[in-house]
């Protein structure tokens, strides 16, 4: 999968917040602790940024005519950020949506935080970001279910079976 940009839209919220003279700083922080959805505008310009940068580097089949192949993870999480992503940025070829249930995610993202350093690694923000996923997320998945561009992995299995299926997912839309 090297042919694909990996971002992560909640590293390069917390990049951000942390940028020395950040206008967005305070107010990501103050999203990531509660639990909350950053706006879609600081998000989605972030990850415009992050695209347009790639773009300038890479070269060779997928990377042409300003176009790329970009993973983007953790994104979008609201209808407004889907739709407004889609008409100013791209529209995604495939949506990959790893489910787990409740018990092996506090276990994952609680052992996660013992090194991550991240503040929102404890059990009070993930009882925020389960409730966030149900209200904005689902919906989300939904729309893009009717588009058959979603692909769901059950993440109870190996990080191994895991990266397998993606993998094999992601392959199926690049060739």
């Amino acid at each position: 999968m090297s042919a694909l940009m990996w971002r992560a839209a909640g590293d390069l919220l917390r990049a951000e917040q942390n940028r020395e003279g950040s206008q967005y700083g305070d107010m990501i922080r103050t999203c990531i602790r509660e639990g909350n959805i950053v706006p879609q505008e600081v998000t989605i310009k972030l990850l415009e940024i992050a695209m347009t940068e790639e773009l300038k580097t890479r070269s060779g089949p997928g990377w042409t005519d300003g176009k790329g192949r970009f993973l983007i993870d953790g994104f979008p999480r609201k209808m407004d950020q889907a739709l407004t992503f889609g008409i100013t940025v791209c529209s995604p070829s495939l949506v990959l949506v790893f489910e787990a249930d409740e018990e092996m995610m506090i276990q994952r993202i609680l052992e996660r935080g013992k090194t991550s350093g991240r503040e929102d690694d404890n059990i009070e923000s993930l009882k925020k970001r389960f409730r966030t996923h149900d209200e904005l997320v689902e919906p989300v998945i939904q729309y893009f279910e009717k588009q058959g561009k979603v692909v769901k992995i059950n993440s109870n299995q190996s990080i191994e079976q895991c990266h397998e299926e993606a993998s094999e997912a992601i392959s199926k839309v690049l060739t």
